[in-house]
């Protein structure tokens, strides 16, 4: 029976050092989110009792209007086996996006014959399909690149220059005003990053959740200190836009 005892406080005693070892280490690498937070909370102060006295707040109303005649924008969007969602994206999108000269250039792989039907079948002259000139899937990355340089032909063709490009995902649904803010926002700053709302799943509260937490961390808060600060600001990969 000693040993046994002897045995448990051991496994106590080592318990409780490595809880304590945890513990600091949580401690230490939570530092930067108290920073942030800090920093967030108190601009948020700051700016109501200042700024916003002021000034108006803007929002994407409130921003002058893209000219009719500027330069246009290039929407990327990389797709492999997206026929089910690819088409109602691009629907909502061209009905819906208050903007008055864009292009979206979607890339498809020469073996994904339902994707490249999904998206000839809404028949829209903003839509450009470009092939990836090897069969998929490959990467993202990869596929983007076949993208870019049906950009570069098509600007070539048509002897246009494009402002911005701007990523999006094949399932995505984009606000009807997010060319507008990334066009009035390109040049003065090289890359903007709009927040990422994703939609709430009642019937998958662990993953929808997930996302909704992290994202309404990052781009409502980090995000928005990072630049305050002038830190690197991340691309979230989607509704993105960076200068030509």
């Amino acid at each position: 029976m000693g040993d046994l005892y002897v045995w448990l406080a051991g496994y106590w005693l080592l318990t409780r050092e490595l809880l304590l070892l945890a513990a600091a280490g949580v401690a230490v690498s939570s530092l930067d989110d108290l920073v942030f937070d800090i920093l967030y909370f108190a601009r948020q102060v700051w700016r109501r009792l200042t700024v916003y006295r002021v000034r108006r707040r803007a929002d994407a109303g409130s921003l002058p209007a893209s000219p009719a005649a500027g330069a246009p924008i290039a929407v990327f969007v990389p797709a492999w086996d997206e026929a089910d969602v690819i088409g109602p994206m691009l629907a909502t999108f061209t009905r819906t996006m208050r903007h008055p000269h864009y292009r979206i250039f979607v890339g498809i792989y020469p073996n994904d014959a339902a994707t490249h039907a999904a998206v000839a079948a809404l028949g829209d002259p903003r839509v450009e399909t470009v092939t990836v000139p090897h069969p998929g899937p490959t990467t993202k990355a990869d596929c983007l690149n076949a993208v870019w340089r049906g950009m570069a032909r098509y600007e070539r063709a048509h002897g246009v220059r494009f402002k911005a490009i701007v990523l999006h995902d094949a399932e995505d649904v984009a606000h009807a005003r997010e060319l507008g803010v990334i066009d009035y926002l390109i040049p003065a700053k090289a890359m903007v990053q709009l927040p990422v709302v994703p939609f709430a799943d009642p019937a998958s509260r662990w993953i929808a959740g997930h996302y909704l937490d992290e994202f309404a961390e990052s781009h409502t808060k980090d995000m928005v200190v990072r630049e305050a600060i002038g830190a690197a600001v991340p691309a979230a990969g989607v509704a993105c836009g960076f200068e030509r």
